[in-house]
């Protein structure tokens, strides 16, 4: 009887310790009551309940999760009904308000996103809204921040995954597609057939510039080349008259040395004319005066002799 109690004892004992040893993994908190109130958080690791007092309400898991809201169908401005797919990232960072905030913060997460998207397609018209994507985000983010700052919850990323027009629409647009590639296609081949032709004339005026360029530099230089060999020669002309001139000077200076007065000179003369009258067709008229030397001829012919010996 003894052994049954002890048994009895251990067995309360162990269910006591399981009752009041409560371990909460990490990046997990559970919210605790105590006769029905909320009492405190059960932080990761070991915590001690009392038992059939302390009850733990909800488990609230703090990682980053996410809500798939299912597909809505929803009117634009410009009356289309297009199909929107999208997902919520969300994060429980008030664990206490997450759990009397609200019954369920997803299904409101979730409502709460689909009225948004209604009402923020409605005032958009279809072309806008395929390209408004991140708009859409944005706006629906901030209406989840607003109504989900009471509930401990903070909305991390909006993502809108799909929009889905009519079929009919989608077919209109896939042929408008297709007629702007084949637009874009002609105008860039017309841009290409412009461009070239722009091309080809500007290499034909630079060509012809360059042609002009080259013509004018050559005339430059002949010109240049005719220019320095007309003072070359004319530089040639001024020292071979200036050698003559030199050569005269020096002979005339000999003459001088030589001790020749104007007798020998004169004599000199009339020989040049002797040799100019040998000619048949030549003819001399000498002056008057010039007779009388004529007579000292003899003489003069002495006197060089003599001053050719010396």
């Amino acid at each position: 009887m003894g052994i049954v109690i002890v048994v009895l004892i251990l067995l309360l004992a162990v269910i006591f310790i399981g009752f009041s040893l409560k371990i909460v993994p990490q990046q997990k908190v559970g919210v605790v009551e105590r006769l029905g109130k909320y009492n405190r958080l059960l932080t990761p690791g070991v915590n001690i309940l009392v038992p059939f007092i302390d009850y733990v309400r909800v488990n609230h898991d703090l990682r980053i999760q996410q809500a798939h809201v299912p597909p809505q169908t929803v009117i634009t401005k410009d009356n289309v009904q297009v199909q929107i797919d999208t997902i919520i990232f969300y994060q429980v960072v008030a664990p206490e308000q997450a759990t009397y905030g609200i019954s369920d913060y997803v299904s409101g997460v979730r409502n709460i996103t689909t009225a948004t998207m209604r009402q923020i397609i409605g005032k958009m018209e279809l072309d806008e809204t395929l390209s408004g994507r991140e708009k859409i985000s944005i706006d629906i983010r901030l209406a989840l921040d607003e109504a989900t700052e009471k509930w401990g919850v903070r909305i991390e990323r909006v993502e809108v995954i799909d929009i889905k027009p009519p079929t009919d629409i989608q077919d209109a647009m896939d042929k408008q597609m297709k007629a702007e590639r084949s637009k874009r296609a002609i105008v860039l081949e017309a841009e290409a057939a412009k461009q070239d032709m722009i091309l080809r004339a500007e290499g034909d005026k630079q060509s012809k510039i360059l042609k002009a360029e080259g013509d004018k530099e050559a005339r430059i230089r002949e010109a240049e080349g005719l220019r320095q060999a007309q003072e070359l020669e004319a530089l040639g002309q001024a020292k071979a008259i200036q050698a003559i001139a030199e050569a005269e000077k020096m002979r005339v200076e000999l003459l001088a040395s030589a001790g020749l007065d104007e007798k020998v000179l004169a004599y000199k003369s009339f020989e040049a004319l002797t040799e100019i009258s040998k000619g048949a067709a030549n003819k001399i008229f000498l002056p008057s005066n010039a007779v009388e030397a004529l007579g000292s001829v003899g003489a003069l012919s002495e006197v060089f002799k003599q001053a050719k010996g010396n």
